[in-house]
């Protein structure tokens, strides 16, 4: 039996919302906007309002609701949030149902879900995608995490167009750079250019008006003020650089970051693999590191590639040897232009040696193995050179990064993660890696910055780099492994003991 927690420590709120969701939902404008932080619980308290509006009558005030999110899990999440509001309001509910959205071929692969009142005849539609437009559809629409839609500009002009016959807007939102369409309605409404009002909450907002003591009362643990204040460190501490957009809705300076946390997030899978190796500074003069390494593969890398199912793989490298990771990124294809990661592979402090030995380990146990790019720049030339020595020019590629090549190869990776047909680890590094991916002059491009990994140690959008690397790879015609010995004049099981045998 669980103790109940002393009322001293950890009180019990007066009321179920918080009062920054109380003053979101006070407020009846047409349009209204939040500039919020994140995990604030802002599209738990529109439901639970969005509740009230569907199971009203007419009279009352009741319409259908409209919910646009991102993608399908935050569809799922808000529905069964309305739901849950229901139960607790005792409105009569009929089960959560899934369909489509529109009849025409283009809508068939928007998904719904719908929750219908019996009593108010009303009804709230979660999309996990947004409509090309809202096709005279009356009553309240929700546009949540509004800045990370591709074409919020479009969405707005449909959604808005519902307020000539008395429906209403709510546009929610952590920010997403300065130029994103959403700062500028927030910037349109608070300079007087367009009627509807603007909220914003930030984290430490959020947290003084309870949001830490609410996790208190979640997990049942004793509030403290000591204990508030680590958690709040801790949390501006794991967002580091981006804490100022994330956390205290002030928007990143020019375009952004190029990758939403939520295009990373619904392609991450956790049973990928992420295999770490890491020595200190002075191992590269230990005579017996070859061996070592050899002993960690065959413990350590062996039993993963020997699991790896029979499929086309591909590759990517971003070399480090110092300062930043060398991140090894394996994907294999799944058919029909998915792509999954079968592995990632992180080096710190590897010497040369010891990489090249563990990097033609791994392709040489590679099913099919279709191509590989390598980073060339800098340290990474020599060992971009050697793969190429090893395998031919028509398998590997020795990449120079530049603007113009992630210019050309960053816009198909993030489509890819747009239409979920590529799955990556389930990890925090990899989504602050492709947080490190911003705009510069329209074209995408790494930032300067690091940010803190979750070894406590500094990464560079490492495993980015080796993500967009391994997909162009993928994206590349290559040669099977016959028309690889017929290039080469020897055969593939000749060559595959050669970083062994010296």
């Amino acid at each position: 039996m669980t103790p109940s927690l002393p009322r001293a420590t950890t009180p019990v709120p007066d009321s179920v919302l918080l009062p920054y969701q109380q003053r979101w939902i006070a407020d009846k404008s047409s349009l209204k906007v939040s500039v919020k932080s994140r995990r604030t619980g802002l599209t738990w308290a529109e439901a639970a309002d969005d509740t009230l509006i569907a199971a009203s009558a007419r009279k009352a005030g009741g319409m259908n609701v409209y919910y646009i999110g991102y993608n399908q899990d935050m569809a799922i999440e808000y529905i069964d949030a309305c739901a849950g509001w229901a139960k607790v309001f005792n409105y009569a509910a009929g089960q959560i149902e899934e369909g489509i959205w529109g009849e025409d071929e283009d809508d068939k692969h928007i998904k719904t879900y719908t929750i219908r009142f019996p009593d108010s005849g009303f009804r709230i539609v979660a999309l996990s995608s947004r409509p090309a437009n809202l096709r005279g559809k009356q009553g309240v629409v929700v546009i949540d995490e509004a800045a990370f839609h591709d074409k919020l500009d479009e969405l707005l002009k449909a959604a808005l167009a519902l307020l000539i016959w008395g429906g209403r807007v709510r546009v929610i939102s952590t920010h997403n750079g300065e130029g994103n369409p959403f700062n500028e309605l927030v910037k349109e409404i608070r300079g007087g250019k367009r009627k509807g009002s603007v909220q914003g909450i930030t984290f430490r907002e959020a947290v003084s008006q309870g949001l830490y003591r609410r996790v208190c009362l979640r997990l049942g643990i004793a509030w403290t003020a000591e204990a508030e204040a680590a958690w709040m460190d801790e949390v501006y501490d794991f967002y580091g650089d981006a804490a100022a957009e994330e956390l205290d809705a002030i928007p990143k300076s020019g375009s952004g970051a190029y990758f939403s946390r939520l295009i990373v997030e619904q392609c991450q899978r956790p049973e990928i693999p992420i295999i770490r190796y890491s020595k200190p500074i002075e191992w590269v003069t230990d005579p017996a590191r070859l061996d070592q390494a050899k002993i960690w593969i065959a413990d350590v890398l062996n039993p993963v590639l020997d699991n790896l199912p029979g499929k086309r793989s591909a590759l990517g490298q971003d070399f480090g040897r110092d300062g930043d990771l060398s991140v090894i990124w394996v994907l294999q294809d799944n058919g029909a232009g998915n792509w999954g990661t079968a592995f990632t592979l992180e080096l710190r402090r590897i010497p040369f040696d010891v990489q090249r030995l563990i990097l033609f380990h791994v392709i040489d146990k590679l099913p099919l193995f279709h191509k590989g790019k390598f980073d060339a720049r800098g340290n990474g030339q020599s060992h971009a050179e050697a793969a190429v020595q090893r395998y031919g020019a028509a398998r590997i590629e020795a990449v120079m990064l530049t603007a113009g090549w992630y210019g050309l190869h960053f816009p198909p990776y993030k489509a890819a993660y747009e239409d979920k047909t590529i799955t990556v680890p389930m990890s925090e590094d990899i989504i602050a890696d492709h947080r490190r991916v911003i705009l510069k002059s329209g074209v995408p491009g790494m930032d300067d910055k690091r940010d803190k990994g979750s070894d406590g140690q500094f990464r560079h959008g490492d495993s980015a780099v080796a993500g967009v690397m391994a997909y162009s790879a993928a994206r590349d015609n290559g040669l099977e492994i016959g028309d690889f010995e017929a290039a080469t004049g020897s055969s593939w099981d000749e060559q595959r003991g050669v970083v062994w045998n010296g």
